[in-house]
């Protein structure tokens, strides 16, 4: 008589958030794959960006991961995969490269700030996520590189979160070298704002978390917004738009309630209008 089948077991989602006191914790949950962004990880994490993005409820975004690595970039595997397509993969790698593109707008367009939390290796992509959220912590053991160039393939796209956060030399010397650099020195030159202990990495991380969650929603989307529109902009154009910022700024029943509260030197209660 023949055994009924096995149940395969459910696979694991590839992303995790819990929420708790005003912050949302996105995981990424890939940890096998050094949680390398397939286009399952990209496509999930960006929908829940767009929804953390409407959500009231929440005032900060951690980005962490599970297993050894916080990133290890692309899914190469997968990648690979797609050239025994009769276009030897360019519709694929397209498809990817937009996706990946859009992730990374989506943790800048996010009005809620988003903190990486940086453990291991974050490398190519995962280098670029890193880079391109607001704020970064990493344990002192962490790594970063942007390796491309060491497998013929050039880390064109990281390059643009990368050039946005250190000086060019020191892009420059990641992007052509491939090499790795330590959180201290990642720390240095700007790419995340602390190495610590790894004993301390989340309660560093819950620190930055919970004193972005104290203060006015709206008053730190209404910032975050303007500080990415005025670094694309000509200095007087920049002066011209954050000053008109100011100003909308300035008319927020939060704006008044907190100058008013500064003044009377008692707490703020905000209302996020």
């Amino acid at each position: 008589m023949s055994q009924p089948a096995e149940k395969a077991a459910p696979a694991e989602p590839v992303l995790l958030r819990e929420d708790a006191n005003g912050v949302a914790t996105l995981t990424l949950n890939r940890p096998k794959q050094r949680n390398s962004l397939s286009e399952a990880l990209m496509r999930a994490l960006t929908a829940e960006l767009e929804a953390i993005a409407a959500d009231a409820s929440v005032r900060a975004v951690v980005l962490a991961a599970n297993g050894p690595a916080f990133c290890a970039g692309h899914d190469l595997k997968e990648l690979t995969a797609a050239r025994s397509g009769g276009d030897r993969g360019r519709t694929f790698f397209q498809k990817t490269m937009k996706l990946c593109s859009t992730l990374m707008q989506a943790i800048v367009h996010c009005p809620k700030p988003v903190i990486a939390r940086v453990h291991g290796i974050a490398t190519a992509a995962g280098c670029q996520l890193v880079a391109s959220c607001d704020l970064a912590v990493a344990a002192d053991d962490a790594k970063f590189a942007t390796p491309g160039v060491n497998i013929g393939l050039f880390c064109s796209t990281p390059m643009v979160a990368l050039s946005r956060n250190v000086t060019r030399k020191h892009a420059m010397e990641m992007l052509l070298t491939g090499e790795m650099i330590s959180a201290t020195r990642a720390a240095e030159m700007g790419l995340v704002n602390a190495a610590v202990p790894a004993s301390e990495l989340d309660a560093a991380v819950s620190r930055f978390a919970d004193i972005i969650a104290s203060k006015s929603a709206l008053t730190v989307s209404i910032g975050k917004k303007a500080f990415y529109d005025q670094l694309e902009k000509p200095l007087s154009a920049a002066y011209d738009y954050a000053s008109e910022v100011m100003v909308t700024n300035m008319l927020a029943r939060d704006a008044e309630e907190g100058i008013g509260a500064f003044i009377e030197k008692r707490d703020p209660k905000w209302e996020d209008r």
